[in-house]
């Protein structure tokens, strides 16, 4: 009889528990469901603040980015994006996080220097952020929200994730590190008609 009773008793707490978790999950998602990546401010990679704001009505590409990743050579890819659909309304931004592998071990002065000596960028890179754990920057818990588990926003996976942003500000789709610049651009283009 006892253990019919703790039986039922560990069910209601588990129930209880999991109750618990998908309404802060779900309190969480309503607070971001009313922000844009217009809410937030950064640092760029020269220590300058700035807002988000600034790329209002744009189509906005972020990209967590790494020196000495796999997928670094899609720096490439990314400077041919920017440089081919600026005009129209495109911004990439690059944001330095040394949480993979320690893939980005520099200095800001060191990253900035690397990107343009090695793949010419000249689209916003921004100071090293952390996207995932305790001290994830805001901005990344937002973009992370389209992915959403019932423990909240899915961590980033690796280097080069990168979140299409609509000028509206609003996050549109998640690319992983294997989706190619190029294998997104019919995306981006279709985003630009807007």
């Amino acid at each position: 009889m006892y253990r019919l009773f703790d039986f039922f008793n560990s069910k209601i707490i588990l129930v209880v528990i999991v109750l618990g978790i998908l309404s802060c999950s779900a309190k969480a998602e309503d607070k971001m469901s009313d922000k844009t990546v217009y809410d937030f401010k950064l640092k760029d990679i020269d220590g300058k603040e700035l807002s988000l704001s600034i790329y209002k009505g744009k189509v906005l590409l972020f990209v967590n980015v790494a020196s000495f990743c796999g997928y670094t050579k899609q720096y490439s890819g990314l400077q041919k994006l920017y440089d081919t659909y600026k005009q129209d309304g495109l911004v990439v931004l690059g944001f330095p996080c040394n949480q993979f592998g320690e893939q980005e071990p520099g200095n800001e002065a060191e990253i900035k220097a690397f990107c343009e000596t090695n793949y010419k960028v000249d689209f916003p890179l921004f100071s090293k952020i952390d996207v995932n754990g305790d001290n994830a920057h805001p901005l990344y818990l937002y973009l992370r929200s389209i992915d959403m588990s019932f423990l909240g926003p899915v961590p980033i996976g690796w280097n080069f994730t990168k979140f299409l942003v609509g000028r509206d500000g609003k996050v549109i789709k998640k690319f992983g590190s294997k989706d190619t610049p190029e294998s997104i651009e019919a995306q981006i283009r279709e985003q630009l008609k807007n």
